[in-house]
C-alpha cells in the first residue's frame, strides 16, 4: 500500500471528494485505486477565513506493480511513501504452561492502575505473564462517587479521588488522546486500539488531537481491566504498598517484593511502579529505602476559564461551531521579563475546573471535559515553570536539590489555597481584569466559575500571603495581555482564575536505565507519570508498554 500524507481540501468538501483527490494526487485512473483508508485527519485554521482539513490516507491500488511504477515515479516525494507497518508486535511470549511448572518464577507486580499501569498489566498479561495489580484506591464506580462527594459535600477521601483509584488521574481530565513524544513503533497507535476495543469510538484512530471524555473512560476502564483478569491477571483494590522488599546480592540490590499497609506480603523479582504523581507517601518510602531519585522541574499556576465562544470565535472565525472542528482549543506561551516562562497546559475546551486535592486541607485544581465538550466555559491551566533550585527547603545556594523538597513547596502553595478559600476545599479566585490591577476582586461577572465544591473571590496577591511565589505572579499578570495579542478576548476582566494549579507534572524522577531498571534497584521499573517519565494519557500508557516489553523480556530471555 501507498501513503499519501498532506492531501489538503477545504473544510467544507463533499464528502465523496477525497476520492477524485487521491486519483489526481497519484495520477492514476479512477480504476486503479482499489480501495483507501484514512489514517489522519487534521485542521489547518491558520487562515480562518479558508481553513484547510489536511488527510493522511492509506491506498490499496489495482496491482504491486503499479505500486511499485509510482514509487519510482514520487521517489523524490516525501508525501507519497509505503505504507509503514503500524501493527504491534510483541517482544517475547511466555510458553504454554509458564506459570503451570513444578517452581514457578514469581508474577511480576505492577503498583498502581492509571494509564502507564493499565497498559503495562495489559501488555505483561498478553504476553502469558499474569501480573498483580496494586490499586491504592478503589475500583472506578465507588471512586467516581467517592470524588463527587468531594465535589457535591466537600468530603475528601484521601484514598479515593481524582488522584488514586482505578483509571487514575486520566479519568477525570479531558481524556485527551494525542501526545508530542518521539513513536517510531507506532505503539500510541497500539494503545489506540486497544481503546476502541474497550469501547472508544474508532475516530478516535484518525481525528486529530482525539479526546474520549470522563464518562467514556470509566466504561473502557472497566472493559480492560476484565480483559486483564481474564488473561490470569489480578487486580486488587484498596492495596496500598507501604514498603518494597529489597536484597543485598554480589552484583548489587534487587527486589524481592512488597509489603502492603494490612502487613501482607506479596514476593517478586519484578516490579512496576506505576504511582502516578500525587503518590507522596509512597515516594518518602521508596526515598527512604535509597531508591535512586532526583529532584526535577515541574510547573505552577492557576486555572483560567472563559466562555468557550470566545475561543471559538478567536480560532475559527466564521466557521466556529462547525461539526469537525469542535470546540477550539489553544496553546500559549510568553517569555516573561524576568526569565520565567508561562503557558498553557492541559487546556479543555467546553469543560469544568476540578478539585483535585488528595490531602486534607488543600486544594488543588484540574481541568475536565466530557467527551461532548459542550459545557459552557473553556478552562486550561495558566502555570509557571520552576526548577528545583526554587523550591529547594535547605536554603542552600547550590548542591544537589532533595527529591522530595518540590513536594514540600506544593504543599506550601495547596495549603495557602485552602487557606484563602475559606475551607471547605472552596478555592481562592480572582477576575482577570482585578489581577492584572493588583486587586481584590468582590463580584464574578458574565463568566461564572465551574470548580465545586465552590470559588471565593480574593485577592490572589496579597502582600505577605500571595497565592504563589511572587516571581510566577509577576509573570502572569504580565503574559495575560500578551495572550490577548494572539487569542481576542483573553484577558477579557470578567475571566476567572481559580488557583490553584501545583499537579501539572511529578517534582521528581525515579531514574532508570536503557533496561527501564531503577539505576541501583535490579528489577524495580519506574514508569509513567510518578517516575516521571510521561504526562497524560497517551505517552504514560506507550511508556507502560514499554517497560512491560522490557520486563518481559528479562523474565523470558533472560541474558
Amino acid at each position: 500500500m501507498l501513503r499519501i500524507t498532506e492531501l489538503r481540501l477545504p473544510l467544507n468538501h463533499a464528502e465523496d471528494a477525497l476520492r477524485p483527490a487521491i486519483v489526481q494526487r497519484l495520477g492514476v485512473s479512477d480504476a486503479d485505486l482499489r480501495a483507501f483508508t484514512v489514517f489522519k485527519r487534521s485542521y489547518d485554521a491558520r487562515k480562518k477565513s479558508a481553513i484547510v482539513l489536511t488527510y493522511t490516507v492509506d491506498c490499496e491500488l489495482s496491482s504491486a506493480s503499479l505500486e511499485a511504477d509510482l514509487l519510482q515515479r514520487f521517489a523524490a516525494d516525501s508525501h507519497i511513501k509505503p505504507t509503514p507497518d503500524t501493527d504491534y508486535h510483541f517482544v517475547a511470549q511466555a510458553p504454554a504452561g509458564f506459570y503451570g511448572e513444578a517452581s514457578p518464577p514469581p508474577r511480576p507486580l505492577v503498583i498502581g492502575f492509571g494509564p502507564c499501569g493499565i497498559f503495562a498489566a495489559l501488555i505483561l498479561a498478553q504476553m502469558g505473564l499474569r501480573p498483580i495489580v496494586l490499586e491504592r484506591g478503589k475500583d472506578v464506580r465507588q471512586r467516581t462517587k467517592d470524588t463527587w462527594g468531594l465535589w457535591r459535600q466537600g468530603e475528601l477521601d484521601p484514598e479515593s479521588n481524582v488522584q488514586f483509584g482505578e483509571g487514575g488521574a486520566g479519568t477525570f481530565s479531558d481524556g485527551k488522546l494525542w501526545s508530542q513524544i518521539s513513536d517510531p513503533r507506532f505503539l500510541t497507535r497500539k494503545v489506540l486500539t486497544e481503546f476502541v476495543k474497550a469501547g472508544a469510538p474508532e475516530e478516535i484512530l484518525y481525528v486529530n488531537k482525539p479526546h474520549i471524555g470522563t464518562f467514556r473512560l470509566v466504561s473502557m476502564v472497566i472493559k480492560m481491566r476484565a480483559e486483564i483478569e481474564a488473561l490470569g491477571g489480578e487486580i486488587r483494590f484498596e492495596q496500598k504498598v507501604s514498603d518494597v522488599l529489597i536484597e543485598d546480592g554480589p552484583d548489587g540490590q534487587h527486589i524481592r517484593g512488597v509489603t502492603l499497609a494490612s502487613g501482607e506480603q506479596i514476593a517478586s523479582n519484578q516490579v512496576v511502579l506505576a504511582l502516578g504523581h500525587s503518590a507522596r507517601d509512597t515516594f518518602t518510602m521508596l526515598h527512604q529505602r535509597g531508591v535512586y531519585m532526583e529532584a526535577k522541574p515541574f510547573s505552577i499556576g492557576y486555572r483560567i476559564e472563559h466562555p468557550q465562544s470566545i475561543i471559538d470565535a478567536a480560532r475559527f472565525g466564521a466557521s466556529a461551531g462547525h461539526p469537525i472542528l469542535g470546540a477550539a482549543d489553544y496553546k500559549l506561551v510568553h517569555h516573561a521579563k524576568n526569565g520565567r516562562s508561562v503557558y498553557s497546559f492541559c487546556m479543555c475546551p467546553g469543560g469544568t475546573v476540578v478539585a483535585a486535592t488528595s490531602e486534607p486541607n488543600r486544594v488543588v485544581t484540574n481541568g475536565m471535559s466530557q467527551y461532548s465538550r459542550n459545557e459552557r466555559n473553556a478552562n486550561a491551566g495558566i502555570v509557571v515553570g520552576i526548577n528545583p533550585q526554587d523550591y529547594r527547603q535547605d536554603g542552600k545556594a547550590d548542591g544537589p536539590v532533595n527529591p522530595l523538597d518540590g513536594m514540600a513547596f506544593q504543599r506550601i502553595w495547596e495549603s495557602r489555597a485552602y487557606e484563602l478559600g475559606e475551607g471547605g476545599y472552596k478555592a481562592p479566585g480572582a477576575l482577570v481584569g482585578d489581577f492584572i490591577k493588583r486587586q481584590r476582586s468582590k463580584v464574578f461577572g458574565n463568566v461564572e466559575p465551574s470548580y465545586k465544591p465552590g470559588v471565593t473571590l480574593t485577592d490572589l496577591q496579597q502582600k505577605g500571603n500571595g497565592s504563589l511565589p511572587d516571581y510566577a505572579l509577576e509573570a502572569i499578570r504580565e503574559a495575560l495581555p500578551a495572550f490577548e495579542r494572539q487569542i481576542k478576548g483573553f484577558s477579557m476582566a470578567d475571566a476567572v482564575l481559580t488557583g490553584v494549579e501545583t499537579r501539572t507534572s511529578s517534582p521528581l524522577r525515579i531514574t532508570r536505565g536503557r533496561d527501564y531498571q531503577s539505576l541501583n534497584v535490579k528489577g524495580l521499573y519506574p514508569a509513567g507519570e510518578g517516575a516521571g517519565y510521561a504526562g497524560g494519557i497517551m505517552s504514560a500508557g506507550v511508556d507502560g508498554i514499554e517497560v512491560a516489553e522490557a520486563l518481559g523480556a528479562a523474565m523470558l530471555q533472560p541474558s
